[in-house]
């Protein structure tokens, strides 16, 4: 991002840019940066734009071969194309021969590496991934915004903002709109405020639920899941939540026994360290057995479904009812 940047600054652009990666807010927000200083918003004339599969590569050539109108150069925005993924030869052996007149800036979700295309933009244009943005940056980036405002924000009451919006900048963004909205007029926002207005992905739930289930707190475990329900979320994607927490839960319990620290277990689970933060606490909550028991149990509630032995409602509930319950003394 930091040559992108440099880029846009000094006005010193190359022929090809590919953006790519996870995080949508940054990727959106530099193909604009980029599209603003590429070419003047109001030149319909030297701007086009394709986007999604069925884009014939011989049309972006014979429109990358003509002169601009009148301009400096001409831009090309194509985005989703899918031609990172599969083969498109056409283009990669076409950028080294580009005039240097017309720019190709390619908007991509996912790539292949080893994709033609992806080495010949890495070797005449710039590739850039923008990739889910560590705890640090992403509080950096909450408190520049709140500073702006003049709002204050302990850390506590930050955790528990990203505990309720995940990762997803873009979700981040919209979140934090409704809680400048809700406490317009005052200083410092609180985990009051937070949790009045701010809505809890369905990951942030999960979580909260395999907490009720640690804690043997049925009622609420079951609520959470009635609340999922009500939300229209289906059972078994709420199903694969929770056997994705459970297998996190077990990663990260296995490797903190091997004496890795929060940073190295969140590099080796390839979740952010405050994610991993949370995980080792709640890890704590159970056994290895007991991680690895439910886990099984998860896979055993997915087939029954598919054999038709129990309906998918029932099958997540009976999974809740059974580690939520209290041992007998």
């Amino acid at each position: 991002m930091k040559m992108l940047a440099e880029d846009i600054r000094n006005g010193s652009f190359k022929t090809s840019y590919l953006l790519f990666g996870e995080e949508a807010y940054l990727r959106n927000q530099y193909k604009n940066r980029l599209k603003n200083a590429l070419s003047d918003p109001s030149d319909t004339m030297n701007f086009s734009r394709f986007e999604g599969k069925g884009i014939l590569p011989a049309e972006i050539i014979s429109l990358a071969d003509t002169l601009p109108f009148f301009a400096e150069r001409r831009l090309i925005l194509i985005e989703d194309s899918g031609f990172f993924k599969n083969k498109c030869d056409e283009l990669a052996d076409y950028l080294p021969t580009m005039p240097d007149t017309t720019c190709l800036l390619f908007v991509e979700t996912e790539v292949d590496k080893r994709n033609r295309l992806y080495k010949a933009v890495q070797k005449y244009g710039r590739v850039t991934e923008f990739q889910v943005q560590d705890e640090r940056t992403l509080m950096k980036w909450i408190l520049s915004t709140l500073k702006k405002e003049n709002r204050q924000i302990t850390e506590t009451t930050l955790r528990t903002f990203l505990e309720h919006t995940g990762t997803d900048m873009e979700n981040i963004s919209m979140e934090l709109d409704k809680l400048l909205s809700y406490t317009l007029g005052r200083d410092v926002i609180t985990s009051e405020d937070v949790n009045a207005i701010c809505t809890m992905q369905t990951t942030g739930q999960i979580f909260e639920m395999i907490r009720a289930i640690a804690e043997k707190n049925q009622k609420k475990a079951l609520e959470l899941y009635y609340d999922l329900l009500a939300l229209k979320e289906p059972p078994m994607r709420i199903l694969f939540l929770i056997a994705r927490q459970f297998n996190q839960l077990l990663l990260v319990k296995s490797l903190a026994a091997k004496g890795l620290d929060k940073n190295a277990i969140a590099s080796r689970a390839q979740i952010a360290p405050f994610v991993a933060g949370r995980c080792m606490a709640q890890a704590r909550s159970f056994t290895l057995t007991q991680l690895e028991a439910a886990v099984r149990d998860c896979v055993e509630s997915e087939e029954a479904v598919k054999t038709g032995a129990v309906s998918d409602i029932l099958s997540v509930e009976l999974l809740i009812v059974k580690y939520s319950q209290k041992l007998p003394q």
